[in-house]
């Protein structure tokens, strides 16, 4: 490890030990030439895949934008912001898991619609309704009666 006060290479550890968070390991070095310390953290190196989106281009997996949009759908709602953050590390498992190394915006949003669906319906009809984009009255009664019928979600609009 390159000491960052003068660039030398040869730099040893002197402690290690578990971050407070538990996901990381902390490093104590001390540099061989200039005896300065300095802390550097170990942590696990999370691939995710590029998400496509509809018109074709690729981002990075932005873990907020997806807790942003089911915190817009579950607003006023009584569910809790660790339910949110459970159900995205759970995609984020997913994802990181899929041998994929890009993986369709509609896929992420259907798996959204699927946990909203279980979690509270009416975040779910709020979700569906701005990801499907629903053109008129009819869709969005159809996607109500579909839900008091007990039918499982639609996953061929949009998908």
């Amino acid at each position: 490890m390159k000491c960052p006060f003068c660039a030398c290479m040869d730099t040893r550890v002197v402690d290690s030990r578990l971050s407070k968070e538990g996901n990381a390991i902390r490093r104590r070095r001390e540099c061989s030439e200039c005896d300065k310390r300095f802390t550097t953290y170990e942590r696990i190196e999370e691939t995710l895949p590029l998400v496509i989106k509809k018109d074709g281009r690729r981002e990075p997996f932005e873990r907020n934008k997806i807790i942003g949009g089911m915190q817009r759908a579950c607003e006023k709602r009584p569910v809790s912001i660790a339910a949110i953050e459970k159900m995205v590390d759970q995609l984020e498992l997913e994802l990181q898991e899929s041998t994929e190394r890009e993986i369709p915006a509609s896929y992420i949003g259907e798996k959204v619609m699927y946990a909203l669906h279980d979690l509270d319906e009416v975040a779910y009809v709020r979700f569906a309704s701005v990801y499907r984009q629903f053109k008129d009255i009819n869709e969005f009664m159809q996607e109500l009666t579909d839900i008091l019928s007990g039918q499982s979600i639609n996953t061929t609009q949009n998908g």
